[in-house]
């Protein structure tokens, strides 16, 4: 048996559930939520907010929602939000009470919402069976996806994520594995996607708009660099040295450069890439640069200078 396994459950109940046959069966994966991860308050905020959302979505069909896991897994809560938030039609019968029923009706659910959302079958997060056993991983990711897709000005709780716990029933026991997973989106990936993007569509701008974007910059270092008797006429050849750039981060940040740390007339490579990344150096102390920069790269359009 896996130490880990042992390890990420505290309550014994949960892990004699796991060591019967008819848990997890020969050759099934399973994914859940570790125990360690079940009093986070970001979760909880999470669970709280789409128990809310839901409430008030079906407050005029006097459905009222207690537990996710608990209120879910039959489809009649998912029937009725459904046809709420999509006015989505439902061939299938409104209340499932056998087995056999509630899990038609998951499939008919399931499979509307796939189409919706225009989701293939390998990025779905949830299946009929694992909604049907209470699973809250997959009921979270379910509603979060119903959510994004019918309210996408909904304010979900962002950057929440749990530890899980992957096992698998295997001809020598259980196999596991941990991980980390978010239910919502990581707020800082996204924004850093953002700005990644902004700048890709700037660069494939038309030559007019790259040119009126090239002379608002020359425009601003000429504005702070010119109180030192500097003109800068060519972003690029003129910033590959490293003096200008240097001399810009020390008047916009209030830096006083000594004239004995950086070479104000560079007259060889070396000199100019000592320059460059000096002035990496600074940015990144600063808390201004967050992404790797080549200063090879950077001082490699200019002429070579002679020794």
């Amino acid at each position: 048996m896996d130490p880990d396994f042992l390890n990420a459950f505290t309550q014994p109940s949960t892990l004699d559930r796991f060591l019967t046959e008819d848990v997890i069966a020969k050759g099934e994966k399973r994914k859940l939520i570790k125990p360690t991860s079940s009093n986070n308050p970001k979760l909880e905020e999470l669970k709280l907010f789409l128990t809310e959302w839901i409430n008030r979505t079906l407050k005029e069909e006097h459905i009222v929602v207690k537990s996710l896991e608990e209120d879910l897994y039959d489809g009649l809560v998912l029937h009725h939000l459904l046809e709420n938030l999509g006015s989505l039609q439902l061939d299938v019968e409104k209340i499932a009470l056998t087995e056999k029923k509630q899990r038609k009706k998951l499939s008919v659910i399931l499979e509307v919402v796939a189409k919706c959302l225009q989701l293939e079958e390998s990025q779905l997060k949830w299946s009929v069976e694992s909604i049907l056993t209470k699973d809250l991983l997959s009921t979270l990711h379910l509603l979060v996806a119903i959510a994004k897709h019918f309210e996408p000005t909904l304010a979900l709780p962002p950057n929440v994520q749990v530890e899980t716990i992957t096992i698998e029933s295997i001809s020598g026991g259980l196999k596991t594995s941990n991980a980390v997973e978010y239910i919502t989106e990581n707020k800082e990936n996204i924004e850093a996607q953002s700005k990644d993007d902004a700048f890709d569509e700037l660069f494939s701008c038309d030559p007019d708009k790259l040119d009126a974007v090239k002379k608002a910059l020359l425009e601003f270092v000429d504005q702070h660099v010119g109180k030192l008797g500097l003109n800068v006429k060519d972003i690029e050849s003129q910033f590959s040295d490293g003096v200008v750039l240097l001399l810009l981060i020390g008047q916009l940040e209030g830096y006083f450069l000594n004239l004995r740390n950086f070479f104000l007339t560079p007259v060889s490579t070396m000199e100019m890439l000592h320059n460059v990344n000096l002035a990496l150096e600074l940015l990144a102390e600063g808390g201004l640069l967050n992404f790797p920069v080549d200063s090879e790269e950077k001082t490699a359009k200019t002429q070579p200078l002679k020794q």
